[in-house]
């Protein structure tokens, strides 16, 4: 069992910055990857970004390329979203996601990770 603790949302204007957390813990494997997934109000949740344990990252989403960046720190099972200027289409809940094993990057990429966290409100005010 793995355990994704989420921090770091809240209320930010436009043109702002934020940084989100995720802490991994439990039962983690050697080969895994941690992403970072965002569902807004009405809309499916979509993937925004992941990264393996080795550094490999995956495309961004179109929406937040070049103002997102995803980073980790792998001594502390931890997982970062910085998110710069920041747009109101940005608001909505952000999800961590960890998969790990056998197929672990595709399944991530495709939605199907192994463990979500609980997922954290991020809005951006105009």
């Amino acid at each position: 069992q793995v355990q994704l603790v989420e921090s770091g949302g809240g209320l930010v204007q436009a043109g702002g910055s934020q940084r989100l957390s995720c802490a991994a813990s439990g039962r983690i494997l050697s080969s895994y990857a941690m992403g970072w997934f965002r569902q807004a109000p009405g809309k499916d949740r979509e993937l925004v970004t992941a990264i393996t344990w080795s550094g490999t990252v995956a495309d961004y989403a179109d929406s937040v390329k070049g103002r997102f960046t995803i980073s980790r720190d792998n001594g502390k099972n931890t997982v970062y979203l910085q998110m710069n200027s920041l747009k109101p289409e940005d608001t909505a809940v952000y999800y961590c996601a960890v998969a790990q094993g056998s197929t672990f990057w595709t399944r991530l990429l495709n939605g199907r990770p192994d463990y979500w966290g609980q997922g954290t409100q991020v809005t951006v005010s105009s």
